[in-house]
């Protein structure tokens, strides 16, 4: 009887793969320690590699060429650039900004463009609606960003379950008035379907669950400058309705700074909604 010989293991030293990127070298020296944004570029001019930001651009792309994880990365880049801002949040904004405009190859989850949805409570009933449907920068009583309405229910179920509160006047199951529903023989609804808790207990703790999603409404007339400064450079970012607009040097450039806002803009809120409602930053209203 003949013994089968297995072949013997290979083991993969992925350290051992990974070769520095000398000809990445001359583009490290004149990177600054000042906050940002930074492009690895390839051979094409059209569409760069990957766009990061980072408080300190010198730092964040040293940590590039630190582990082989992004010897791929490195290996098809043929230059580094970079974009100086006056702080953090110019870093956020142009960052969002280049990646929508220039879809970097390595940047693929933050490439996605799916339909936005919220939850818009209507005669106190929760409703998904999407951005094409309802101005989210200006309509009240939103609760939630959501990448697709599936997203937007599956929350709502959470809660539901979290909070015992009844599918039914959730919007989420048809139920006959008066009538329990099944989740409530389970111990799984309070039973304000069938008159077990009043409506307005069924209500408060719905929106008690949501506070923290809400989505707070443009609070100006029009479009503004939030003015970031750092100790050598000074920036206006101006935003009309969440959506970022551009960043300039003097308020002479902002109000020449005339394009349309394109809808309601999720990354714009994420990132200005804190530095504008802090009240931390001296905002100036353009007309």
């Amino acid at each position: 009887m003949h013994k089968r010989l297995s072949a013997p293991r290979m083991e993969f030293d992925v350290a051992q793969a990974y070769q520095y990127p000398e000809h990445l070298r001359p583009y490290l020296d004149g990177l600054p320690s000042a906050p940002g944004v930074y492009v690895f570029h390839s051979d094409s001019d059209v569409m760069p590699l990957y766009i990061g930001k980072s408080v300190n651009i010198r730092s964040r792309v040293m940590s590039h060429f630190r582990t082989a994880a992004e010897a791929r990365l490195l290996r098809q880049s043929r230059r580094i650039s970079y974009h100086l801002t006056a702080g953090e949040i110019g870093a956020l904004l142009l960052e969002a900004q280049m990646i929508k405009q220039l879809q970097p190859l390595h940047n693929k989850r933050l490439r996605r463009s799916r339909q936005l949805c919220s939850i818009h409570m209507v005669n106190g009933m929760p409703v998904i609606a999407s951005a094409k449907e309802i101005d989210f920068a200006r309509t009240p009583d939103l609760y939630g960003l959501f990448s697709s309405r599936r997203s937007a229910q599956q929350t709502l179920l959470d809660i539901g379950d979290t909070e015992l509160l009844c599918y039914s006047l959730l919007g989420l199951e048809r139920l006959s008035h008066g009538r329990p529903c099944f989740r409530f023989h389970l111990g799984r609804c309070a039973g304000a379907c069938c008159g077990k808790e009043t409506p307005q207990e069924h209500q408060l703790r719905l929106m008690d669950a949501m506070q923290q999603m809400r989505v707070f409404n443009w609070p100006y007339a029009g479009p503004i400058g939030l003015v970031e400064q750092s100790a050598d450079r000074r920036q206006i970012h101006v935003v009309n309705n969440w959506f970022y607009l551009g960043s300039v040097e003097n308020l002479a450039q902002a109000a020449g700074l005339n394009k349309v806002a394109q809808g309601f803009d999720r990354d714009g809120y994420n990132i200005l909604s804190g530095p504008i409602l802090s009240g931390r930053h001296e905002i100036v209203e353009l007309t």
